[in-house]
């Protein structure tokens, strides 16, 4: 009989190793003597090898690839060792504490070279052994090892182990699907106790440190007594999932009984004339319900075969409550229910402008489509998107928009979809499949026609479960929408009438085709004139309601609330404007209720008492009074704001260094403004020679935000031009503009976002490309009159209008 097998564990196909060699007698020599000192050691995540085992390996890597050449060049022999814990990272330190101290030495029978340069081994088990430290580690490790053979008492309780194992041996291979009736065969012809212990290690579910204890136990009768307890768990695990399957069985066999049993009954009923079931009534009901609405000829045609289906069925079929709930949504949808439209233009525009203060632009479009829409009953809804910083009221504008046409209004937030499925719903073969956001709107909406916002289009994700916005586009397209087809509904839907209003921070992150369908409306920042006139008509009155106070019971000065826009809250929206209200309205609250007061009055005076100290400090013209210092304007996606660039000289050898974490972009105009001064510097009346002896910094404060964009390009030639001529510039004056090395300014975008943010800031002077001259007429009159703009075409146009007279030597 051969000593050699290979068996792999239940879990897992029986693979039968057939045309392996016989070991020669040098092999069969080898697994009784002793080992060299030392042996080339393979680490292993757990132990898979035994003695006596023959069985393939694969290696990967350059590091095995040299192993097995020398374990090949040499004695073929090479040590299998098992980690403690498997290790971080592939390729991290390996020391001696982190493997078990018993391995197994193997000898190489056969190697094949893969395509890819991976090397597989057929490898036999030769021995146990103990490792002592490690010899070296690269190329790879090599340890001190030392055999550890099997003590062996044959007497009566050995002799009793074996025959009990073998019995419960066979119970396995019965129990279990997958080992094979040959095992019963191979069990007894095994002679020996250690080797059945180790062959039975190989064929049963044990954790790796179970399998490295039957490895570490060199006393067979241990083993024994460790593998007996390993085959009664299995035992009883197989039991248990046989017990299990007969119950499922039965089951089913009963439901299947009952079934039959039901049809003949239904068969008898209806023989004798007897009334319907409780299906049938159920699918009455579904049928009057369906014959109330009016569908479409495609989904008619899907209810009546679903009401066919149903009416054959059994209440406790899976598929019964399936179709049920389908049907449901189709009697619940408004297929042809929709709202009548306000379409009084003057009350529409009373209510958007009780509602909302300024947004002249978007209360115009919503006017116009009222218009048209009663000249043309049969327009189709506009797909708008309104775009601007946070807190300027895009999402409360859609509520104003549904009140002033007299159509419901609907809701949903997309930031952060990921999933494909909430727009177009989970097909009905899945468990708990819905029809996606838009159907289940509707369905809420109760009409075929609500303005439907879709808050934050901008921030919609994509990942393994696909694109939502790729199912946007036919969601907001008026020339498809109105065959719009849901997943789970499998029909389509006319979304043709349905007024969409999308919202975004940002247009950027808004894919180009989904972008192209929507009609973009820009809703700027709002002036502090504009702010106090939002804060007197709504802010206050409503955090005044909300906090219990009364119009006799407190009050606040316009100029508190003007105080409090300059020096709280530098902002494009109003939210942290209601907030700091919110904030004194608590505090009146609380001196009410304490009986401080019975009335509380807010003024000038008491908003630091109330606030806190000023968040928010002019310090424009204190931050460029010194030369190398000027102000430039930023565009955000939260509005426009202001930045402060700074360059500074000092000895060195014409190097350049950027701070303030910027972009490429604006690095790249830095460049371009430093070459552009060298390349002037008589224009500029520069000292040629500046860069021979002197290195420049610039810098941009706030450096823990990133910053990028061209527009920055102007403002840094400024404050180099100022740094070397030693001129100031102007402290009321802000600029924007992209530079070339030819001395051109370039246009720049965010011009109306920009000029607010100025104005905030309390600029007075603007210099602005000479083409951006047109973006002017979007910007307030309120503001255009109360602030100077330059345009200029060149660079020395800029310079000449920015610096002051130049500074003493001192």
């Amino acid at each position: 009989m051969s000593d050699q097998y290979r068996i792999l564990r239940p879990d897992g196909p029986i693979e039968v190793n057939i045309g392996l060699p016989e070991l020669d007698e040098q092999s069969r020599e080898r697994r009784g003597t002793a080992l060299p000192a030392t042996l080339p050691i393979v680490p292993v995540t757990q132990v898979n090898l035994f003695p006596r085992m023959v069985i393939p390996v694969v290696l990967e890597g350059k590091k095995h690839r040299e192993l097995v050449d020398e374990v090949v060049n040499t004695n073929k022999l090479v040590g299998f060792l098992a980690y403690k814990e498997e290790p971080a990272t592939p390729d991290g330190p390996e020391t001696r504490d982190m493997f078990h101290k018993t391995g197994v030495a193997a000898q190489v029978l056969r190697m094949i070279t893969s395509e890819n340069g991976d090397l597989s081994l057929v490898i036999q088990g030769l021995t146990r052994f103990h490792t002592g430290d490690f010899v070296s580690l690269e190329p790879f490790i090599k340890a001190r090892v030392e055999m550890a053979p099997e003590t062996h008492v044959d007497d009566v309780e050995t002799k009793a182990l074996m025959s009990n194992l073998r019995s419960e041996l066979r119970k396995v291979v019965k129990l279990s699907p997958n080992l094979p009736e040959e095992m019963e065969s191979l069990i007894t012809s095994v002679p020996e106790p250690g080797a059945l212990c180790d062959m039975v290690s190989t064929i049963l579910s044990m954790s790796p440190e179970e399998r490295q204890g039957v490895l570490a136990a060199l006393d067979v009768k241990e083993r024994l007594h460790m593998i007996r307890e390993f085959v009664n768990r299995e035992i009883q695990v197989l039991e248990l999932g046989s017990k299990l399957q007969n119950q499922v069985k039965e089951g089913l066999d009963k439901t299947q009984r009952e079934y039959y049993l039901r049809q003949q009954l239904k068969a008898i009923q209806k023989e004798l004339g007897e009334e319907a079931d409780e299906t049938q009534s159920e699918v009455e009901e579904f049928r009057r319900r369906l014959d109330e609405k009016k569908l479409t000829e495609q989904a008619r045609q899907e209810a009546d075969r679903e009401l066919k289906r149903l009416a054959n069925m059994h209440p406790s079929s899976s598929e019964y409550h399936v179709i049920t709930t389908y049907l449901d949504w189709l009697a619940s949808l408004p297929w042809e229910e929709y709202s009548e439209d306000q379409l009084d233009i003057k009350n529409a525009r009373a209510i958007l402008e009780a509602d909302h203060h300024g947004l002249e632009k978007v209360k115009k479009r919503i006017l116009e489509y009222l218009a048209v829409r009663k000249l043309n009953p049969d327009m189709k809804g506009p797909i708008l998107c309104l775009a601007g910083p946070p807190g300027v009221g895009k999402t409360s504008l859609g509520r104003s928009i549904a009140r002033a046409m007299g159509r419901e209004f609907v809701r949903i937030s997309l930031g952060g979809v990921r999933d494909e499925a909430e727009i177009r719903g989970h097909r009905r073969t899945y468990v708990g499949a819905l029809p996606g956001r838009i159907i289940q709107s509707l369905r809420r909406a109760g009409t075929a026609n609500p303005v439907f916002m879709l808050d934050e289009v901008d921030k919609v994700g994509a990942d393994f479960r696909g694109d939502p916005t790729s199912a946007l586009l036919e969601v907001l397209d008026p020339e498809q929408n109105f065959s719009f087809s849901d997943h789970y509904l499998d029909v389509t839907f006319d979304l043709s009438k349905v007024m969409f209003i999308a919202t975004a921070n940002v247009l950027d992150t808004i894919p180009a085709p989904l972008r192209d369908r929507m009609e973009i409306l820009h809703l700027p920042g709002y002036t502090a004139n504009e702010k106090l006139k939002i804060a007197k008509r709504y802010l206050v009155p409503r955090q005044r309601k909300e906090h219990g106070l009364t119009g006799s019971d407190f009050s606040i000065t316009d100029a508190a609330v003007t105080k409090v826009i300059e020096r709280y809250t530098r902002e494009a929206g109003v939210r942290n404007l209601e907030r700091e209200i919110g904030s004194i309205c608590r505090y009146a609250a609380r001196t009410i209720a304490e009986g401080e007061a019975e009335r509380v009055s807010v003024g000038v005076k008491k908003i630091n008492a109330v606030l806190g100290p000023e968040k928010i400090t002019p310090d424009t013209a204190l931050r460029t009074s010194v030369p190398g210092v000027a102000t430039g304007l930023a565009w955000t996606p939260t509005g426009g704001d202001i930045l402060f660039i700074e360059a500074s000289a000092m000895p060195g050898k014409g190097g350049l260094v950027l701070t303030g974490q910027l972009g490429d972009v604006m690095k790249e105009s830095a460049l371009a403004a430093v070459s552009y001064v060298r390349a002037n510097a008589d224009l500029l009346k520069v000292d040629p020679d500046f860069h021979k002896e002197n290195d420049l910094h610039i810098h941009v404060p706030a450096g823990a935000i990133p910053k990028d964009g061209p527009s920055a390009g102007v403002t840094m030639l400024t404050a180099l031009v100022s740094l070397l001529t030693n001129r100031s510039v102007d402290p009321e004056m802000a600029m924007t503009g992209e530079i070339t090395l030819r001395g051109m300014v370039l246009p720049v975008g965010g011009i109306k976002e920009k000029i607010l943010a100025a104005h905030r800031a309390g600029i007075k002077k603007v210099i602005l490309p000479k083409q951006n001259e047109r973006d002017l007429a979007d910007v307030p009159k309120a503001v255009k009159n109360s602030m100077e703009f330059y345009f200029a075409e060149r660079m020395d146009q800029v310079v000449k209008r920015a610096l002051v007279k130049p500074k003493s030597n001192k």
